[in-house]
């Protein structure tokens, strides 16, 4: 498993959270993901999930990432 903390903009309420959350969920290969308004901690298989793929989960939803780590 690798982890991954993406910085996002555009989060302010519960709701971005769930919908933050439910999206990198959907992303095969992850395992767990800690949603806060700003941020999210994913734990993922790098065999089945990139980065990039969990970046591009969270653009669908409509919020920006502006780094990882």
């Amino acid at each position: 498993m690798s982890e991954v903390t993406l910085q996002i903009t555009g989060m302010h309420c519960g709701h971005c959270v769930g919908a933050v959350s439910r999206a990198l969920k959907a992303v095969p290969g992850v395992d767990a993901a800690d949603v806060k308004v700003g941020s999210a901690t994913v734990q993922f298989d790098p065999g089945k999930a990139t980065a990039d793929q969990l970046a591009a989960a969270v653009r669908d939803e409509g919020y920006e990432v502006v780094g990882a780590a």
